[in-house]
């Protein structure tokens, strides 16, 4: 098991800031937790921010618990009540920059930092985020007179590191939904085409060069319904029409105009959606066209 360490560097001028201060950083520090460390439930009067470098842990926000491993950052925010806890066989290792200011809320937001599931992220690039926290430690560990001035330009930094990887995120979710858009739409023209046939969603896969269960989860994502059942509605849409619109056709005929060769399975089905049987909706439909 690792040694707990703790180490940490207050801004020296911190006696002297200004409440009005647009931001500023209050410490920064580093650690190593023991097994099942915790901290909280409590509130803190400044943002708090932590990047995990390595093991595991629970951050509890909103009555919600959130896993969190190297690479997650979790930031929070004054005044909420919170609590955090390091794993008992691999606790994390974590460094944590405290800060407050005028402009510290809307840094925050800029960074992707809002509230719920946002308030904490992965970066991609570990190594640079944790070489940003070490900065801001080192500043305010020098004491130089301007050590308040350096820690913060590291701090903004940071957060602008953060914006980027919010953005790229960001897109990366725009894309895949763009994505899911074209083959649910790709989806709905195939069976549109080829519904009066035997319609295989794997052969249908194949066509559309993707994985059977990718382009189901795809599909069922945007629609709610799987491709098979998604044929099916549309075959009894289209059935429904025809009861309607074709009163010389048999209920077996139009069950197999529609690519359902079995016709008792077609009226189960038919009856399941609609509330009754196709026979039964057509007479109703030819009743309601003679009373009119």
């Amino acid at each position: 098991m690792k040694p707990e360490t703790y180490r940490v560097a207050s801004n020296p001028t911190i006696e002297k800031a200004s409440e009005s201060a647009a931001l500023r950083v209050l410490f920064s520090g580093e650690s190593q937790t023991a097994s099942g460390h915790i901290l909280g439930p409590k509130v803190y009067d400044f943002y708090l921010m932590h990047l995990v470098l390595s093991g595991r842990g629970i951050f509890e926000l909103n009555g919600k618990s959130y896993e969190l491993e190297a690479g997650h950052t979790f930031l929070i925010k004054p005044g909420q009540l919170i609590r955090y806890e390091s794993d008992e066989a691999d606790p994390w290792r974590y460094r944590w920059i405290a800060f407050k200011g005028t402009e510290a809320a809307a840094l925050a937001e800029i960074a992707g930092f809002d509230t719920g599931e946002t308030q904490h992220n992965r970066l991609s690039d570990l190594r640079r985020a944790s070489t940003l926290y070490r900065s801001v430690y080192h500043a305010l560990s020098g004491e130089g007179a301007a050590a308040d001035l350096e820690a913060a330009g590291y701090l903004q930094l940071l957060m602008a590191a953060y914006r980027k990887a919010a953005i790229a995120s960001s897109r990366h979710t725009e894309e895949a939904d763009s994505h899911g858009d074209q083959l649910h739409q790709r989806v709905v023209r195939f069976l549109s085409a080829q519904y009066t046939h035997a319609v295989s969603i794997e052969a249908m896969a194949d066509s559309l060069g993707y994985n059977r269960a990718y382009l189901s989860r795809v599909f069922k994502r945007k629609t709610g319904l799987s491709p098979v059942s998604f044929l099916l509605r549309l075959r009894l849409d289209r059935a429904k029409l025809m009861l309607r619109e074709r009163p010389e056709l048999t209920v077996g005929q139009v069950a197999a105009s529609v690519g359902m060769q079995d016709a008792l399975y077609f009226s189960k089905q038919f009856k399941k959606q609609h509330d009754m049987s196709p026979i039964a909706y057509r007479q109703d439909i030819l009743g309601q066209q003679r009373d009119s």
